[in-house]
This record gives C-alpha cells, structure tokens and sequence, in this order.
C-alpha cells in the first residue's frame, strides 16, 4: 500500500450519510508506530466493534472511522462533515495490549479527534485505558464523557440518558465536568455474563484493507478474537484500567459460533486469542475442543497464558488437539528473585518444564522478557540470557519494566518518575525510573539478547542439518546463512555493554 495521502472522495466513498446518529473510532494508528507499522500485521478494533454491535442491537444507526490504517487524524473530517454525526465515539480496543501502553503518539492523535469532533457539533464520549487513567486532560481538550472501565453498557446507558434529555449523574462509570468541575460517578460493575453481547460489527471493517497489509507481512491473515475478560493474577506491573482484577469467559459454544462466523465471512483460518490469560477456567479448554469438533471448525490459533497453568491436567493436550500453534507465555526473567519481586506467582523451573512439554506437543513456544525491573543485576541478567539459549523458544518479546497507573509498581517508583510518563511508541524502550542502569544500556540490551537469540538459533539450526540432512529448510538455511550477521554483532554488541555497565549504572 503506498504511503499517500487519500483523498476526500476515497475517505468518504465507504460512508452512507443517512447512517449518523453515532460515529465510531478509536485512537490507534498504526502507521504511528514504527515496529508495529513494519510488522504489517494489524487486527481490526475488536473492542470498538463489539460496542459498535450492541448500540446497533439497540436501534442506533453506527457508523465506523477506523484508524488503524489511516495516515492521520485529519482523515476522519470529511467523514464527520458527511455524517454529521449526533456522537462521535472513541472507543479503543480494550483487548490490544498496545493500547494498554497509553502511548502518548496515541493519546496526542486521540486530542486532535476530539477538536475535530467538537468543531462539528457532535457529542464526544471517550472510552479507553488512558483516558481511564486521566479523564480529567480529556475533558480539558473537549471530550464530554469519559467512559471508566468497560464501555459497553455503560455507553448504552449514558446515549439513552442523554436521548431522553436527562442528566448523566446516575449513569455508573462516567467521568464529566460540570460548571468546570470533575465529577467521577460510581463504578459499574463488570460485565459477567459475556455471552449477552451480541457478535462484533465486523461488517463495518473493511476487511479487505487489512488482507492487503497482511499480504506484505509473509504471514497467514489472521483475525483476533477474545474469549474473556480480566486476568485473576496480580502482576505488580500489569495495569488492568478497562477489565480489572476479575475473570469472565465467553461459553465455549459462543466462541464457536463466533469462528464459525468469522470463517464463513472472511474465510480466515488462523486467530489470535487476545484474552490475557486463555482457558484458565477449569475444563473451559477441554469443551472448547469438543465444541469445535462439533462444528467441523478446523482452525489454527495462537493465545497468551501462564506457565503454571499450562501444567494443569490434560491443558496443553486438549489446545494442541483443537488447533493451538502458538503460545506466548509471560517468563519474564529467569531469577526466581525477580519473578518473586513482581509477584508473578510462577517458578523458573515451571518455565523450563512448560517449554519442553510444549515443544513435545509441537506447539510452538514464545517468550515475553522484561528487563529493568528494580533489584536485578547483571548476573539475573545473565541468568534471563542463559534460559534463552538453552530453552530456545520459537520467538521472544523483550521489554523494560514500564510502570503504569494503577499499578503496585507504578506506585513504588512514582517519586523517581521524570516528565515522561508514557512511552511515544512500543519501541520506546525509555526507562522512565532509577533502575540499575540507564536508558542506553537497555535498549543496546534488547539488541544484543535478540542477536544472542538469533545467533544460538542458527547454530542448532547448523548442527541439526548436519546431523540429519533430510531436516533442512528454507527457514533453517536462512537463519544459518544469517550467522555471518549475529556473530559478529552479538561480539560487539557484548563488549559494547559491559562498557556500558560502568558508564551507565545508577546504583
């Protein structure tokens, strides 16, 4: 897709303009982000779409301005000036973890939105993370309602209040000024039963756009869905602004339904399982499988989960059996001292015996690291580097400890917060407290373990092909002829930080 500028008539050519009594969008841009742009794997804003469905289910005409991959902000007036809409709803997708970061690219894009929205007469109710966390620099740049953890009901409720020309002040979960002053109502509690939502509006994606960007990635298209919401466990670092600490899950047999769907309409076969934690219900897995069975649904998938939940029972035999390909699992660091100080509640040797029970299953392992976190030192570093090479894992994710509102880790280091609050983008990578090193350290850290990680997968790659021949691939042989890169550079890289362990150690 070339990087240009479309014009009114293209913007506007998808848009009927008698459908305008609300307008959805959300406020992350892809193309804002650099590594998320050049993956070329971008999903629809499935938490934007399931609102969009359930004010449709309630007589409301919807329409959608989708930013994922629009150029800029400024796209969405000619749409506002065609529609005219009475609402004009910015309503991020709860369930990507990008917009959990609260990136302050995004929230800057999200601020011109509501000028523009303001300028034409529309209502602007805001329902995300990061306005959650700071309603009130919301309000100041115009917004009119800020919806406070999940939106759904709460949103069909405020739009029912203020089509019958009452006052807001008992809708639950609204954050608003009135005669200039913030005014917080109740909390609403979580939604339990899932299944009371009807299917996303997927209809109002343009489907097609998103094939496109996918045709450059090298990847299968592959479409998110989510199974449940909130997450049980207490990571100290992990905020939960929209789901909060509880856990629901959609039925086994509504999830079906839901791919079923999706493959009859867009003829997807692999999904990403956005859910925080999946199948951690007791048995919801196993009557997963036995629900698509059921369907003849032959799908491949993906999904995030926990170590220690993994080893339970017949877990990992039943996701294998209904298609998982691919398991990114939260491991962290490989010091139980670290894994103790966030309150992650997994053992190092959980990840150990996970990942080769894992890989026994032929279902491919990813890791998500985290350096930075306050206490570790150079030989949990090393420690973290050393279960990479050994475990190999099919793909890893590295990350500093990044605190966020809400958080028990927010909290501990928020007297040594500079300005900077939020990262721009999610290769930011700034150490935004007093870790045991500096900024510089950890991003040439990142490079360095992914080098480290590439290097050590050549190699095998090298010794399995010269051992047995018949192994060889496409795949092997590339990462193979890539050693001439990561040796080399993982060398440099390694003298490079330990220069920087004396130059840049804090404490």
């Amino acid at each position: 897709m070339k990087n240009t500028k479309r014009s009114e008539s293209t913007i506007t050519s998808n848009y009927n303009a008698s459908m305008s009594d609300i307008l959805f969008s959300h406020s992350y841009f892809y193309r804002r982000d650099p590594k998320q742009w050049k993956n070329k794997t971008p999903f629809p804003p499935l938490g934007t779409l399931y609102a969009a469905a359930l004010m449709r289910e309630n007589g409301y005409k919807v329409n959608l301005f989708d930013t994922c991959l629009v150029h800029d902000p400024l796209d969405i007036t000619p749409v506002m000036k065609l529609l005219t809409p009475k609402y004009f709803v910015i309503y991020d997708d709860g369930f990507n973890y990008l917009t959990k970061m609260c990136l302050t690219t995004m929230r800057e894009a999200c601020f011109e939105m509501i000028r523009i929205g303001k300028s034409n007469g529309a209502t602007i109710i805001v329902s995300s993370s990061d306005s959650t966390d700071h309603a009130e620099k919301y309000l100041l740049q115009g917004a009119d309602y800020i919806i406070q953890g999940e939106g759904e009901f709460t949103l069909l409720e405020l739009i029912n209040t203020l089509e019958r020309n009452q006052a807001p002040e008992e809708v639950a979960g609204i954050a608003y000024l009135r005669n200039n002053e913030y005014c917080v109502n109740a909390k609403r509690p979580v939604l339990q039963d899932l299944d009371a939502l009807p299917l996303p509006a997927w209809d109002l994606v343009e489907m097609n756009d998103y094939k496109i960007i996918w045709s450059q990635s090298n990847q299968e298209f592959t479409l998110n869905i989510a199974t449940t919401r909130g997450c049980p466990y207490k990571c100290n670092w992990c905020a939960k602004p929209i789901y909060g600490n509880r856990y629901n899950s959609h039925s086994p047999e509504y999830v079906a339904n839901h791919l079923e769907f999706l493959r009859q309409s867009f003829g997807v076969k692999r999904f990403w399982m956005c859910d925080d934690i999946f199948g951690l219900k007791p048995n919801w897995v196993q009557q997963f499988n036995v629900a698509l069975k059921s369907k003849k649904l032959n799908i491949r998938y993906y999904i995030q989960s926990r170590v220690d939940l993994l080893l339970k029972e017949d877990t990992i035999d039943a996701l294998a059996e209904s298609g998982l390909e691919e398991v990114w699992v939260g491991a962290e660091s490989a010091s139980q001292k670290i894994l103790d100080a966030m309150d992650k509640g997994t053992k190092v040797e959980q990840i150990y015996e996970a990942t080769k029970l894992l890989k026994s299953k032929d279902i491919r392992v990813a890791f998500f690291l985290q350096f930075g976190y306050p206490g570790e030192n150079a030989q949990d570093i090393e420690d973290t580097i050393a279960m990479v090479k050994e475990l190999m894992p099919d793909n890893i994710g590295i990350s500093v400890s990044y605190p966020l509102p809400g958080t028990p880790f927010f909290e501990k280091v928020k007297l040594e917060l500079t300005q900077k609050a939020n990262w721009e983008n999610s290769d930011d990578l700034e150490m935004m407290f007093n870790g045991t090193y500096k900024s510089k350290y950890y991003k040439k850290l990142q490079r360095f373990v992914h080098k480290e990680y590439r290097k050590t997968q050549g190699l095998h790659n090298l010794k399995t092909i010269a051992v047995n021949p018949l192994q060889v691939s496409v795949k092997k042989i590339i990462s193979i002829m890539k050693l001439g890169y990561y040796v080399p550079g993982s060398y440099v890289n390694r003298i490079s930080l330990k220069k920087l362990q004396s130059e840049n150690r804090i404490r």
